[in-house]
């Protein structure tokens, strides 16, 4: 047994509950508004990367509205991404049920779809609407689901039509795991298969992990399929650009003209 899992457990399972009695002292002083439930969730999650130990920064500017669009590599991105930015996600019905992290993504604000019905896409996409005329960006993992991080999985277009429909802008991003002493990225990315409570304990245990999150330039797209495909480019050149400054290939590199062919 890890006994840096252990301390790290330890730090994990008091920061959770830091993190509830921050919610509650909120719901004290006034209504949860969107804007209040996305800052609580930026602390939170704050607070949580302290306790596994993870050091995170970002690249680029983050947006300060419209909406966000990345590809996605794991749970964890949801911590890397709201320390970095307060920010509403879009996630999977299913984690409406996880114990605690349901209940901490219904208060943070996070919109909900089930991927497989028509009627949740288009009331998130409503839902939408409203949110991108506030003050704090929208993120969106347009893959639809988690992967290994070898490649930027299709992007699904329908949840970039809110965007394009109101003119607002669109960010590409990507999020990136590295691991001191040369360790491979996917053992990080929960995908597949994997089980989460054997993946939350390997995570637990690794040590000089950091993450990085780079953005991209702001755009406005006419549509939400032309604005899928620019995206998709955006952040497959983004993640090539890190490969291969990781390997120490490259220097300077213009994310603009890699991604050129899809603009």
């Amino acid at each position: 047994m890890s006994l840096r899992a252990v301390r790290r457990a330890v730090a994990l399972a008091w920061a959770l509950t830091l993190c509830l009695v921050h919610l509650g002292l909120m719901r004290l002083r006034g209504p949860l508004t969107l804007q209040r439930r996305a800052l609580w969730l930026q602390a939170a999650c704050r607070r949580v990367l302290i306790s596994f130990g993870i050091r995170s920064r970002a690249e680029g500017r983050p947006p300060t509205h419209g909406l966000v669009v990345s590809n996605h590599l794991s749970y964890l991105d949801i911590l890397i991404f709201s320390s970095v930015m307060p920010c509403f996600f879009i996630s999977k019905t299913e984690v409406k049920s996880w114990p605690y992290f349901g209940m901490a993504a219904r208060a943070g604000g996070t919109l909900f779809i089930d991927r497989s019905s028509r009627a949740s896409a288009a009331a998130v996409a409503s839902e939408m609407v409203e949110r991108l005329k506030l003050p704090i960006p929208v993120l969106l993992f347009a893959e639809g689901t988690s992967s290994n991080g070898a490649q930027v999985l299709r992007f699904h277009s329908t949840l970039f039509e809110p965007a394009a429909a109101a003119g607002a802008p669109v960010t590409a991003a990507a999020v990136r795991y590295v691991i001191e002493g040369g360790g491979e990225e996917s053992d990080l990315c929960w995908f597949g298969d994997t089980l989460f409570l054997p993946h939350l304990w390997k995570v637990l245990g690794t040590a000089g992990f950091s993450a990085v999150v780079q953005f991209g330039a702001p755009h406005v797209y006419a549509d939400r399929r032309s604005a899928a495909a620019a995206t998709h480019a955006e952040v497959t050149a983004i993640r090539n650009h890190g490969d291969l400054v990781a390997r120490g290939r490259i220097g300077n590199f213009s994310l603009r003209r890699a991604a050129g062919s899809s603009r």
